[in-house]
């Protein structure tokens, strides 16, 4: 290798190290999002709630960020191969991550109104054990990608199932109240989208973790995902 050509490599990665940074950076911020929005639905928080949904703004700047730098790169130094698909993997995470991001201000938006209604018993306290399992998760998928673990990141993506069954676990829950008692209905559909967002971020977590073994192997995983998702209708995650 020439003296310019080592040169070329050396800035190569440094670009590389500065976009694992701002995603890392970019997927701290998630994850404290993740339990903060929990925390402000157990503790009925409308200052925390509030705090998450302003959070919301520097996940999707760095998003917008990382997507920048990513065509920068890509358009100076022309990665090939396996340094192509490391850019191309980071732009694919940056996009989970800002979605887990949308999902997390939507949670925080059903606080303020939750909180002017009757509490359901233990709801609150199962949502907070979803997402901290999704926040693991997350975390585990985070890690694998800068420890090139792709045995981990498959651990991640099976058990984006334990998410599916606490959902329908919740779900059935939700109805049960609700046919006890009609005034149970409204809190009961907000908690159960709160529960289906969560839901939908383990989904975009597992999507990180398709993307690590992608990156480690050239492939994606050939089997489907493991989905225990049988409720038979969704909420809509639209108001991000």
């Amino acid at each position: 290798m020439t003296l310019n050509e080592h040169h070329i490599a050396s800035a190569f990665d440094r670009d590389l190290e500065s976009l694992q940074a701002m995603i890392m950076k970019m997927g701290g911020l998630v994850e404290t999002s993740i339990n903060d929005a929990a925390k402000a639905l157990l503790d009925r928080d409308e200052d925390l709630a509030n705090r998450v949904r302003a959070a919301d703004k520097r996940i999707d700047a760095l998003e917008e960020e990382i997507n920048l730098e990513a065509a920068r790169i890509i358009a100076l130094r022309a990665p090939i191969a396996g340094d192509l698909r490391t850019v191309l993997t980071v732009m694919k995470i940056s996009a989970n991550l800002e979605r887990c991001g949308d999902y997390t201000k939507n949670l925080a938006k059903r606080t303020p109104v939750l909180v002017q209604l009757s509490p359901i018993e233990g709801s609150s306290r199962s949502i907070r054990r979803m997402a901290r399992e999704v926040g693991q998760m997350l975390k585990d998928a985070l890690n694998a990608y800068i420890q090139r673990d792709a045995e981990l990141a498959e651990q991640v993506r099976q058990r984006d199932d334990d998410v599916d069954q606490m959902y329908n676990a919740l779900f059935r829950e939700f109805l049960t109240h609700m046919m006890e008692d009609p005034r149970n209905i409204t809190p009961c559909m907000h908690l159960h989208f709160i529960a289906k967002n969560m839901e939908r971020m383990g989904d975009q977590v597992t999507s990180i973790a398709e993307q690590v073994i992608y990156l480690v192997t050239g492939e994606m995983p050939d089997e489907g995902r493991p989905k225990s998702d049988m409720t038979p209708y969704e909420s809509e995650a639209g108001d991000s």
